[in-house]
This record gives structure tokens, sequence and C-alpha cells, in this order.
């Protein structure tokens, strides 16, 4: 990906802002601007970008992946056995060496989101003004380069291959882990053949029941599956740091009529978003359209959640298909589309396909079957 050309544009947003020095903590920041991304747990990891240079300061167990993948100038790192303690055993030993040479009333830019308070009032005490680089580079990753586009769509063919899967081999008396795991296997079998050294960020949920599809967001548990069942098989697969999503909804055995009411009235939601969603419209757009469809079927109250997201390097990125968004949707921006109806006693409806925005129009890069018919196993 073409880190040189984000620093370029974010290095000119730090010129107009008169910001000396940015510091980045959110990971998913630091793998856009310098290509490396760790799994971090508590150990912080701090990007810098100075008007001439960067720098990573990363943990010691982390100071060979850095080496081998991040795009810096300088690499720092700190260590937490003794042998190396007098080289720093906190990430704030070396940013505070590094920082020492501004000058009272230097302006740093930080992710006000992402920056502990703790560290916000410790630069605070030295002087320093802190001003707001999150936001800014939310919005560079609105637009997604040719390169990513082109990952993503690997992505959703992964995902909607995993999905298959899964759902070729559902079954009544499997738990719901088990009904992960068959597509699971096919996506590493996958990938593992066709994109070597590549990566996968995968994530899958499967919740069953008409209680537990009723909360849109659940981990997979050991629940069997029974029959007349309902199910939202939902994944998503990263290669490579880019995530397509894909959904659906189905049945184990006879769905009742009224569950086939309610999931036909989603499935037209879903469609009616994506027929509309394209360049130069406002994202709040696509949100009222589904939504009007469920409004309309007076089930309005039940759709409790936005119609889609943006996606790419987040499981969730801005700009988000809500009522109230003003954003103008442009060509290279990426959406899951996915609006839903929780109803109690009844169970949760929810589809989702990925979404890339073209010059006048938009390419699906997920694919399964939406109607009912091939959602009852």
């Amino acid at each position: 990906m073409d880190t040189k050309k984000r620093l370029v544009h974010f290095r000119k947003f730090m010129a107009e802002n008169n910001i000396t020095s940015s510091l980045i903590f959110n990971f998913e920041n630091q793998f856009y601007i310098s290509g490396f991304k760790a799994i971090i747990y508590s150990r912080p990891i701090v990007l810098g970008v100075e008007t001439d240079k960067t720098f990573l300061i990363v943990p010691g167990l982390e100071e060979n992946h850095a080496k081998a993948h991040a795009r810096v100038n300088e690499l720092y790192s700190y260590h937490e056995y003794p042998e190396k303690k007098d080289s720093g055993t906190s990430y704030m030993d070396p940013l505070d060496k590094i920082i020492s040479q501004y000058p009272a009333g230097t302006r740093i830019g930080v992710e006000f989101t992402a920056m502990s308070t703790g560290l916000a009032q410790h630069l605070k005490s030295r002087g320093y003004e802190l001003i707001d680089i999150g936001k800014f580079i939310c919005e560079m990753k609105f637009i997604k380069e040719s390169q990513e586009l082109d990952v993503l769509a690997e992505s959703g063919k992964l995902v909607s291959l995993a999905l298959k899967k899964s759902l070729e081999n559902t079954k009544a008396g499997i738990t719901e882990m088990e009904l992960d795991q068959y597509g699971t296997q096919a996506l590493f079998e996958q990938a593992s053949l066709q994109y070597p050294d590549a990566t996968l960020d995968i994530f899958v949920m499967s919740p069953s029941g008409i209680d537990r599809t009723n909360m849109p967001h659940v981990f997979s548990n050991t629940r069997v599956l029974k029959e007349n069942d309902i199910v939202i098989h939902s994944r998503q697969v990263g290669l490579n740091g880019y995530r397509a999503e894909c959904e659906r909804t189905f049945f184990i055995g006879t769905p009742s009529e009224k569950q086939k009411y309610i999931f036909n009235i989603m499935v037209e939601a879903q469609e009616a978003a994506l027929d509309i969603i394209k360049p130069g419209i406002r994202a709040q757009e696509v949100d009222l359209v589904a939504r009007k469809v469920f409004q309309k079927a007076g089930y309005g109250q039940y759709s409790i959640h936005r119609t889609g997201h943006g996606i790419g390097i987040g499981l969730h990125e801005e700009p988000f298909l809500r009522f109230d968004s003003d954003v103008i949707l442009e060509e290279g921006m990426v959406f899951s589309v996915e609006p839903g109806l929780y109803i109690p006693g009844v169970g949760g409806f929810r589809h989702s396909d990925t979404v890339i925005l073209t010059k006048n129009n938009k390419q699906i890069i997920t694919g399964f079957s939406r109607d009912l018919k091939d959602l009852i196993f």
C-alpha cells in the first residue's frame, strides 16, 4: 500500500495546522500510516510523525517484527527484563527523550479517542498544546486506494466461500461453534493454497434460536442447533489487513409463517438499500430507504441499528449509513449493507453484503443467495 502518499497527505494537514509532531496510538491508524500491525495487549506502541521523519516505539518483543514490516525512519524499543532495564522499561522512556526537544507551546497531534488521559495530562504539564488528528486520519481512510480495493475484493471471495461452506454443513444437532468451524476450515485451506505469506483476520458469530438472534452481537457458543431454529451466520474475513463482511439469516427446518413474512421484509429492505447506494448521495439516504420498508410494514421500532458501516482495515469504520449522516458518498468508499429486524418472540433477521462504490454505481463483492427458498436447511 502507498504509505508514502498517505504521509505526504497527512503532513500537509499537520503543516496547515502548525503541528510539529503527531503521536498515533490506534493500531489501525498505525497500520494505515506505517504498514505495521502488531498484536497489542498491554504493551503500548507509538507511531510518531514529524515533518522530516517517522519513528516507532515498540516493546522489545516486537522489535524484529517492526524491523521487518514498519515503514519508518527510526525505531525505538523498551524492555521488561533486567538485562536491558537501563535502556528503558516503559514506552514513556524513549517518548520523553524524543519530545523533550520540543519547546513549551508546541502543538502535538494526538487521537483524542485513542490516547490515555494520563499521557494527555503529562503532555499538557510540559506546556504542549494537543490537537486532535483522529478525525482527519479517519477521513483519509474513507476512500480506498486501488490496491486496497483489489485486496478487499479477494477478501469478499474468501468470506463468501467460508459462509457457503458453513451453511452447506448446517444441520440440527451440531453446535453454533461447529457450524462456524466448517467455513473456517475451508477458509484456512483456500487461503493457504492461493495467498502465500498472507495473514487473515477472522470474525464469525452464529447466534441461533429466537432469543439469541434478537441479540445482534453475541459470540457463538455451544448451544445445539434444533429443528425449526432460526440462525444468523455472520462473518468477516480480512486478507492482509483488509476486511469484507457477509451475513445470512437461515432456518433449520420450516420457519413459521410470521418468520417467512419478516424475513422477506428484511430482504426487501436490504435490496432497496443496495439498489440506491452509489456515489453522489448522502449516507442517510441509504439508511432511510431501508427504514422506510420497515416502517411501511409497521416494524420500524424493531430496526435498532444503522443500515451499514464503512469497512476496510477496521471491523466497523466511518462513514456510517445512518439516518442522521450528511456524508456524501464517493467512488472508492466501501460499505457493509445490513438492515436488520429484531422481534421478540419471532427472531432476528439480517443479511449483510460488502459493496465497493464505483464511478457511477457499485460492485457487490460478497455473494450467496438472499432468497428464503435457498436458506432453509
